[in-house]
């Protein structure tokens, strides 16, 4: 079975400002969109997608405390059997006529091809939500995670 992507925009950034500008025919979908504080961005991790890469299913892990490799499923890794990744990420303003949603980031490259954006409701959070022991000390909150050393906990040697 083949499935058939089409990107409905793409993800700029120019030095620290990131938006999401989507194709012409695509502007309308916006329509109500204001009053969402946060969206999800599915995106297509293009620069990995390989025969080579989409064939791998163990990857090397990042983070100091996790074991070196996991399965790609147990991974936020692009390198995957398909490479759609999903950010969630704030909404700064939308330019409903040019198609265009301003966000302070997301962990994509300046012209990421977007594939879908969603709402987030709140009430897809979950209280008993748990990880490997080895992510417990991360932030439960996306805004606390801005204090957090991630320096600190990113492995660069071997990876």
């Amino acid at each position: 079975m083949k499935f058939k992507i089409t990107p409905i925009g793409k993800v700029h950034i120019e030095e620290s400002n990131y938006l999401i500008q989507l194709e012409k025919g695509y502007k309308t979908g916006l329509l109500h969109l204001d009053g969402f504080s946060h969206l999800y961005v599915i995106w297509w991790a293009h620069l990995t997608d390989t025969n080579d890469e989409r064939s791998r299913t163990i990857t090397k892990n990042i983070f100091r405390e996790a074991p070196n490799e996991v399965g790609v499923f147990a991974s936020r890794t692009p390198v995957r059997p398909n490479p759609v990744m999903i950010s969630t990420v704030k909404v700064l303003e939308i330019d409903h006529q040019n198609g265009i949603i301003h966000i302070p980031f997301i962990d994509a490259e300046h012209d990421t091809p977007v594939i879908d954006i969603k709402p987030y409701f709140p009430v897809e959070r979950q209280k008993t939500c748990s990880t490997p022991r080895y992510y417990s000390h991360w932030p439960k909150w996306a805004e606390d995670a801005e204090e957090f050393n991630w320096k600190e906990e990113i492995r660069l040697d071997g990876v």
